[in-house]
């Protein structure tokens, strides 16, 4: 059964599933799903039980990014005043998040979705799975893709995912190093859990000691990141009207 929320937490044997959970909307994303966000990465990262956690969307699809048909509802929802700083405190409990997490990109990730995809350790990516960071198309920001992509990835795939918004394919999410593995678009979720487990088999404290010597490694201010990229947006061009939705197939 779908959660109000739209996220669901699935706890195995030493691994975890976080599950975008309105297939009906194709797993598009509204504001209490970022609070569930915050709330199930904070409490799996607080398990040492936890080895690694599965991040995928329901019914056979990742996310198709912000459900703009509840974004632009007249009267606007309740939370929709709420929403940025909580879509914030859902990015950051993503990158504080102590277990490696492993995104099942089925299909496709757009835009707010593709940011979730993008914080992800590894990506295992179907064949046709695509990722589009298309916001530029509909003229607004897009600061967690662009945290993300700076801060995982360099400017130049930054550059060619934000600037363009075109849809890049598994191949290429394989060449820039985004996607760890392709496989056959219906492998995909089976090969995440398959990789959770592996990882999850470890020493519990392995996994999580060399994800924290890799971020410190980096030596960056990763949350002022997050947070400088939030700012930028809010001061930002807005559209004159309601977003338009991305076309996807």
């Amino acid at each position: 059964m779908t959660e109000p929320e739209g996220v669901r937490v699935l706890r195995h044997q030493g691994w975890a599933e976080v599950v975008l959970d309105r297939p009906e909307r194709k797993n598009a994303i509204i504001g209490p799903m970022a609070v569930a966000f915050e709330a199930a990465f904070t409490a799996l990262g607080a398990d040492a039980g936890v080895g690694c956690i599965v991040l995928r969307g329901e019914g056979g699809v990742f996310s198709s990014g912000l459900d703009l048909k509840e974004f632009n509802a007249q009267p606007a929802p309740a939370w929709l005043v709420g929403f940025q700083p909580a879509w914030l405190r859902a990015h950051l409990a993503l990158y504080r998040c102590p277990a490696p997490v492993v995104c099942a990109l089925e299909r496709y990730a757009i835009n707010a979705g593709a940011a979730l995809a993008l914080g992800s350790d590894l990506v295992i990516a179907g064949e046709s799975a695509y990722l589009q960071v298309g916001e530029v198309q509909q003229g607004v920001a897009a600061p967690m893709n662009a945290a993300w992509l700076s801060l995982r990835f360099g400017e130049p795939v930054a550059a060619q995912l934000a600037l363009t918004g075109r849809r890049v394919g598994a191949n290429d999410l394989l060449r820039l190093g985004i996607a760890t593995e392709i496989v056959p678009d219906g492998a995909v979720r089976g090969r995440a859990e398959a990789l959770a487990q592996e990882i999850a088999a470890f020493p519990p404290s392995g996994p999580r000691a060399n994800k924290a010597v890799l971020r410190a490694a980096r030596g960056l201010d990763a949350e002022a990141v997050f947070e400088r990229a939030a700012a930028a947006a809010r001061v930002a061009p807005r559209p004159l009207g309601p977003l338009a939705t991305l076309k996807r197939e």
